[in-house]
């Protein structure tokens, strides 16, 4: 990088810092300040801030690389979580069930489904480990992307036994954690709508560059990574690299790390369903957090369409990325590893300026995620362990000092682990096919499964999360629809096993829960303390969310293939996804969008 470029990096992490210390004095009032910024923040600006934090540079980095690698078919890989299928199910139902629970975490959530009694508190409990657990396998996820990246171009030395890698993630992410310690959601989401900014001019200008200034050539050679840790190249067309109709099977090499991805159909299949479970049982993460601190119903549905829509400008970024990045290979010595097709485009084809602007917009993506992870995770710490059960009088200022240094420690602990990973894949694939499969049937079985009580919910993660461990440590090499259906087996027979060896959750405490929340599902007597014509609403408003999602997950995937096939250039590609586009956004329209300010209200009836 030139001097230029440097200036434009110190220049953009000055001014996200301000931005986040200026939001301090608002974050320090008390939890519900520093957690759901009051819930007063717009639904434009949650929005924004939930597409920033989506755009980590580990997960641009293993996109970059499935596209490079396969071409469009890579796009489907990434449905098991990459391609955030998740947020068609927030959009029409998950975001506002949870934002009606007007709870600040989702084990706090546990208190109104099982009741605030020691089974609720069981649930509780368990809840806010497994998300402080999972908060610190995504640090180490960002950390290791983040510092390969990074390292490319600040030239960071190795030192105390350390790679240049981990320094540069570590200097990232203390950046970051500068003013997310300082001003909680407060400062997430305002930067995040800064950094936003920038983000989207790079998109924009990588895109036009590689449309104006690139050309697929009709054959041409790719990377693919194998298990030895080399690299072997493979043959592939234009036409086959940029084709959006995923074949049933692939024919990758046996000893490539790929090869996992050969009965390709199938994968896609089990993505589709994993995506189906996770998206109708809701999340932990960081993406709940802008749905409990949305201020109603109809927010949380147009936060969710913008996100989305903002969200498609990913991925015509990512194959103009990929694009650049197999032109490259052919004018100069192929790319060897997918991973790094990202940090050498930069490096080599972006000019002076806008290199520093491209680095700095990345920089701005990674502290996106990075930072809204972080302060959702310290919540599950600080709500739900320690005012809770270690120290329930707790000044307000006691609890935001917690908050603080929960954040760091949570941070220190994810970089140690990033210490012993090297590749991207490797965690992700983990995270949302093994450690995610274990928490998965829980969470699901919460909404709509009237018996399924707190020791049930407890026994399931804790069996699920044990099973992924050992299936890490035991047999890492697997396919991951093999390691996702055995967390996944082990946690069902927790989660029965911990049901009905005990009592049910009290009626009370149910029927509470059903009034606030109104999911659809099996409840059985429970709904029925209700009105009949109020149930009658409820239940004509569950079958339209029903109806809008089947419309809702196609959607979403042909808009963001629909983006990418226009940095493509495959216009005939382009001219049938058009003609699926359309109906579904209109069918959209009359099942979802036209009745967002439509909420049935329990104390009246209609």
């Amino acid at each position: 990088m030139t001097l230029l470029d440097y200036g434009i990096v110190f220049t953009y992490l000055t001014g996200v810092i301000l931005v986040g210390l200026w939001s301090e004095r608002r974050a320090k009032q008390n939890l519900d300040a520093y957690f759901l910024g009051n819930r007063s923040l717009p639904w434009w600006a949650l929005g924004a801030s939930g597409m920033a934090s989506n755009l980590d540079i580990s997960g641009t980095m293993i996109n970059t690389a499935f596209i490079f690698a396969l071409g469009a078919t890579g796009f489907f890989i990434e449905i098991r979580g990459g391609v955030t299928l998740i947020m068609a199910f927030l959009m029409i139902f998950m975001g506002k069930w949870n934002r009606r629970a007007e709870v600040m975490t989702m084990a706090e959530w546990m208190h109104l489904r099982f009741g605030d009694k020691r089974e609720g508190d069981v649930a509780r409990i368990i809840a806010a480990l497994s998300a402080i657990i999972m908060t610190i396998a995504m640090i180490t996820y960002f950390a290791v992307g983040s510092g390969k990246f990074i390292g490319e171009f600040l030239g960071i030395p190795s030192f105390w036994g350390l790679s240049s890698e981990f320094w540069a993630a570590t200097l990232m992410i203390t950046l970051a954690m500068i003013y997310t310690v300082a001003s909680g959601l407060y400062g997430v989401v305002w930067t995040d709508v800064f950094q936003g900014f920038l983000i989207f001019g790079v998109i924009v200008y990588i895109c036009y560059m590689a449309v104006s200034q690139f050309l697929l050539p009709d054959a041409f050679s790719v990377s693919l990574p194998m298990r030895d840790g080399t690299f072997q190249a493979v043959a592939t067309t234009r036409e086959a690299w940029t084709s959006v109709l995923p074949p049933w099977k692939l024919d990758i090499p046996a000893e490539s790390l790929y090869s996992i991805y050969n009965l390709f159909g199938i994968a896609i299949l089990f993505y589709l369903f994993k995506v189906t479970l996770e998206g109708s049982g809701g999340t932990g993460s960081y993406m709940l957090q802008r749905y409990m601190a949305a201020k109603n119903d109809r927010d949380c549905g147009l936060l969710s369409l913008f996100w989305t829509f903002l969200l498609s400008f990913r991925w015509p970024f990512i194959a103009a990325i990929a694009i650049m990045g197999v032109s490259y290979g052919v004018t100069h010595q192929g790319i060897s590893d997918p991973e790094r097709v990202l940090p050498i485009v930069i490096s080599q084809l972006v000019p002076a300026g806008i290199k520093g602007l491209l680095v700095a917009g990345l920089m701005a993506a990674a502290m996106s995620t990075f930072d809204s992870t972080v302060n959702a995770g310290a919540a599950y710490w600080v709500k739900d362990i320690y005012q809770a059960y270690l120290k329930p009088k707790a000044t307000p200022r006691q609890l935001v000092l917690q908050s603080r240094w929960s954040s760091i420690l949570i941070v220190l602990i994810g970089l140690f682990f990033a210490i012993f990973i090297k590749n991207i894949n490797e965690i992700w694939g983990w995270i949302t096919m093994s450690i995610g499969a274990g928490m998965l049937l829980p969470m699901l079985a919460r909404w709509y499964w009237w018996r399924l009580n707190g020791y049930g919910f407890a026994g399931g993660i804790v069996f699920g999360m044990v099973a992924a461990v050992v299936q890490k440590a035991l047999f890492s090499g697997v396919p991951e629809y093999v390691s996702f259906t055995f967390a996944a087996t082990v946690s069902v027979i927790g989660m029965v096993l911990g049901t009905y060896l005990t009592a049910p959750t009290e009626k009370k405490a149910l029927e509470n829960f059903y009034k606030k929340t109104r999911p659809f599902g099996f409840w059985g007597s429970v709904k029925k303390v209700l009105p009949q014509r109020t149930l009658a609403a409820i239940q004509k408003e569950n079958r339209r969310d029903i109806i809008a999602t089947f419309f809702a997950v196609p959607w979403q995937i042909v808009l963001f293939l629909f983006m990418m096939m226009i940095v493509m250039q495959r216009w005939d590609n382009l001219l049938w996804l058009t003609a699926l586009l359309i109906p579904l956004s209109v069918a959209l329209y009359f099942t979802w969008y036209r009745h967002l300010s439509t909420e049935v209200r329990v104390e009246e009836t209609p």
